[in-house]
This record gives structure tokens, C-alpha cells and sequence, in this order.
């Protein structure tokens, strides 16, 4: 099956659940108090010594894009951070206008302090959760706090941050062959009713393709982001018979609206173009972002029917689309 979009519960839902679950993170972190993790400082200032600690030489414009703070607020909070003597500012080197941050003795003592007391904030939460629940907890708050960040009204104007599209990747990636197959399943099981059979199937086919890479006419291409794989796509090409099948196309939902699966349809009907493939793909009725697509890179619907190999009835459907003159 080839799929682009995935369903969710009512939008309005989840808004609601999230604004909730943000607000209670931002009171159970501390940040409605004047001070944070323990240290005599407002969280804005805490949030400077760590970045500042974490990347020595860091200027005061990088420092106002990372904390989504303009010029003025950031050039007062170096002020009151170098009174503190936590603080230093040197010339740039090769930038006589610019200044480099580091932090001071006084500055790295308080920022152990902070790391302390952050880390054993988290960890006494995460002696609360099943040790097969962090890693998603860890991936759900990535693509929250990534999805946050693009198109933010509070970044600072003129910032780059989160502007570039991150590449495909092409081949093999770790982890790919298990997220893919997780994305498929969690879809179909709750579009199509598919079970434990699809998951395999996709799985042990998948893991198949990829293990013959690289060959002529066959490629893969995944989105990327965190180290988890949230978009793919295959060309399956038989360079003799002149014959492509597209597969595993899939677009999780994190994603919508980003032009990730028109950039990896793009993509494989490059692949298609240059071998002069007839292609053709199998996906079922009601998946309409997909046929979308399928439809504006040139797919024609050939063929539908009534199928239950998946383990339940849901109407197929053939696409084909013709190879290129040369």
C-alpha cells in the first residue's frame, strides 16, 4: 500500500490537550516563579548561562535568535549578567563590531549548579515512567518543540532559524526499516483495520528492498528528523522490463502542510524519468491528499476493486503513469 497523510482525532481535541499539557509543564518546570532551578535568577537569564555554556564564543545576536529575544532585551541581559560577573564579552575575532560570550569562573560554578538541579528534576519524573515510554516521550517533545519553531510569532525578525528545509535522505538510514513500518501500521490499523499480518508484511518486505540497495533503479528516500524517520518513499525498478513500482510512500502528519511529500514524489519520478520507466502503485479509495499528488506528478487511475487480503474490505486502487517520450 502507498500512502501520503495520516488521520487524527478532531483538531480542536488536540489543541485543547496540548495548551493544557504546556501549561502545566511551564508551572511543574518552575517558570511562572521570579527565579528558576534554583539560582537567584529570572528563567531568561538561567536560559543565557546554559546557552552561553554550552556554545563559548556565542555572539549576543546568535544569543537573541536562540531565545527569541530582540537586540535591546538581549543587550540588557548581557548588562545584568556581567554586573553578576557570570558573564564575559571579548572581541570577535576577524568582527571589531561583534563580541564573543563565555562565562566567567562565577558563571560555570552556577551553571553546574543549574545542570544539577535540572537533572535531577527530570530524572526523579522519569523514575515515574516506564523505561519503554522515555524514548517516545523524548521523540514526542522533539517534534512538539521542532513544530513550534517554524513560523513562531515570537522569533526574532530576521532570524534564520528553522528556515532551510532539512534534505532526503537517500538509502538506508538506522532505525528507518522499524518507523516506517510503525507508520503504516498505525495508519491502516486505524483507517482499514489492518493487523499484525500488515505490520509483518511490511516490515519483512521492506527490510528485503532495502537489504539490495544499491541497484540500478531502485532507491529510497526518507525525511528525517531527530533520528526518526517521518516521510518515505521507494522506486522499486526493473531496469530490464522497464518497469517501476512506487511503495512505502507515507507522510506522517507532524508534517502536513510542509511540502514533504511532494518533494519525495519529486524525487522518485526523477528516478523514474531517468531510467524511462512506466511506473504504477497500489493504494485504496479515501486516501485523498495521496491521489492528489498521484494525480499532479502524472498518475492516471487504471484499475479498482474490492479487496480483503489485508484483513479487511477496502475498495484498491491501480495507478499507472506512462514513461516519458525520450
Amino acid at each position: 500500500m502507498d500512502f501520503d497523510g495520516l488521520q487524527t482525532p478532531p483538531r480542536e481535541q488536540t489543541i485543547r490537550q496540548l495548551r493544557e499539557l504546556s501549561r502545566k509543564l511551564v508551572r511543574e518546570l518552575g517558570f511562572m516563579r521570579s527565579t528558576l532551578a534554583g539560582s537567584d535568577l529570572a528563567p531568561s537569564a538561567v536560559h543565557a548561562i546554559i546557552e552561553i555554556g554550552l556554545r563559548p564564543g556565542l555572539q549576543a545576536r546568535e544569543l537573541g535568535e536562540v531565545l527569541y529575544l530582540d537586540k535591546s532585551n538581549t543587550s540588557r541581559q548581557l548588562a545584568k549578567l556581567e554586573a553578576l560577573g557570570l558573564v564575559r564579552r571579548s572581541p570577535a575575532p576577524g568582527d571589531g563590531r561583534a563580541f564573543s560570550l563565555t562565562l566567567t569562573e562565577a558563571g560555570q560554578v552556577l551553571r553546574k549548579k543549574i545542570d544539577k538541579f535540572a537533572t535531577d528534576q527530570v530524572s526523579a519524573a522519569l523514575r515515574r515512567i516506564m523505561p519503554e515510554d522515555q524514548q517516545g516521550l523524548v521523540r514526542a517533545l522533539a517534534l512538539y518543540s521542532e513544530a513550534l519553531s517554524r513560523d513562531n510569532p515570537n522569533a526574532v525578525a530576521g532570524s534564520a532559524r528553522g528556515s532551510a528545509e532539512a534534505p532526503l535522505a537517500q538509502g538506508y538510514q538506522p532505525g528507518c526499516i522499524g518507523d516506517i513500518a510503525s507508520l503504516h501500521a498505525r495508519y491502516y490499523a486505524e483507517a482499514a483495520g489492518f493487523g499484525v499480518y500488515f505490520e509483518h508484511k511490511v516490515a519483512s518486505e521492506l527490510g528485503a528492498f532495502v537489504q539490495s540497495l544499491p541497484a540500478p533503479g531502485k532507491a529510497i528516500w526518507t525525511h528525517q528528523e531527530h533520528g526518526r524517520t517521518l516521510a518515505s518513499i521507494v522506486i522499486d525498478g526493473d531496469v530490464a522490463s522497464g518497469l517501476a513500482h512506487l511503495r512505502w510512500f507515507i507522510v506522517d502528519d507532524s508534517l502536513r502542510g510542509r511540502g514533504v511529500g511532494r518533494r519525495l514524489l519529486e524525487q522518485a519520478m526523477a528516478l523514474v524519468d531517468a531510467h524511462h520507466f512506466d511506473c504504477y502503485l497500489w493504494t485504496f479509495q479515501g486516501l485523498d491528499a495521496a491521489r492528489h499528488l498521484y494525480l499532479e506528478a502524472g498518475f492516471a487511475l487504471a484499475e479498482e476493486s474490492p479487496g480483503e487480503q489485508w484483513g479487511s474490505r477496502v475498495v484498491e486502487q491501480r495507478y499507472v503513469r506512462p514513461a516519458r517520450k525520450r
